[in-house]
C-alpha cells in the first residue's frame, strides 16, 4: 500500500490530476474523521481538509519516502492544520463573544471508504497502543486523539517539555516497530 502510495505521490508531483484523485480517495477515508476528532465541527474539518490535500498536491514533488509513508505524511499534515484550525478558532472567541449554545453534536465518520478496513485498521492501532508503557500510551493519545500540542500535553499531566517529545517520540518509534510486525 505504501508504494502505490509513493507512486501516486509522484505522478501527483508530475501533474497527474487523476492519480490526486486516486491519492484522495485512499486517504482521505483516514484524513477526515482525524481532524473531525480534532477540530469538532464538520464544516471545520471539511476545510481543513480541503486545505490539506491542496498542500499534499502543491508539495507532493517535497514528500521524501524516507521520512515516513505517505499515510503518515497526510496524518501529520491533517493533525497539524487541524490544531491550526483549533487554536485559531480559539484566537478567534478570545476576541469575540462566543455563542451561547456552543453545544455540539458528536461528530459522525465520513461514510466513504471501506468500513471493514477501517475497522481493522482501527483495531491494529489499538492493539499496539495497548503494547506500550502507560507514559507513552498517555501521550500519544493526548496528542492524536485529544489533539493536545506537546506544550499543552506537558502542562495537563505535570511533566517537562523535553519528557513529553520524548515519550512520543520513542512511542511513535515502538508503534511503527509493532505495526510493521503485525500480520
Amino acid at each position: 500500500m505504501t508504494t502505490a502510495g509513493a507512486d501516486l505521490i509522484r505522478q501527483m508531483a508530475a501533474g497527474d490530476r487523476q492519480a490526486f484523485a486516486a491519492f484522495y480517495d485512499r486517504h482521505a477515508p483516514v484524513v477526515f474523521p482525524l481532524i473531525l476528532r480534532i477540530v469538532r465541527e464538520r464544516a471545520d474539518a471539511s476545510d481543513v481538509l480541503q486545505e490539506v490535500f491542496w498542500e499534499a498536491w502543491r508539495d507532493a514533488g517535497n514528500y521524501d519516502a524516507s521520512r515516513g509513508s505517505p499515510e503518515a505524511w497526510m496524518i501529520t499534515r491533517a493533525r497539524t492544520r487541524a490544531i491550526d484550525r483549533v487554536r485559531a478558532t480559539r484566537r478567534r472567541s478570545e476576541t469575540f463573544v462566543a455563542p451561547l449554545d456552543e453545544a455540539a453534536p458528536a461528530a459522525r465518520a465520513d461514510p466513504s471508504g471501506n468500513a471493514a478496513e477501517r475497522a481493522s485498521d482501527r483495531g491494529t492501532v489499538r492493539s499496539a497502543l495497548r503494547r506500550l508503557p502507560d507514559a507513552q500510551r498517555e501521550v500519544i493519545e493526548l496528542a492524536y486523539y485529544a489533539g493536545l500540542t506537546q506544550t499543552e500535553i506537558a502542562d495537563r499531566i505535570k511533566q517537562p517539555l523535553g519528557t513529553v517529545k520524548t515519550r512520543i517520540r520513542l512511542g511513535l518509534e515502538r508503534l511503527r516497530d509493532v505495526v510493521k510486525t503485525s500480520p
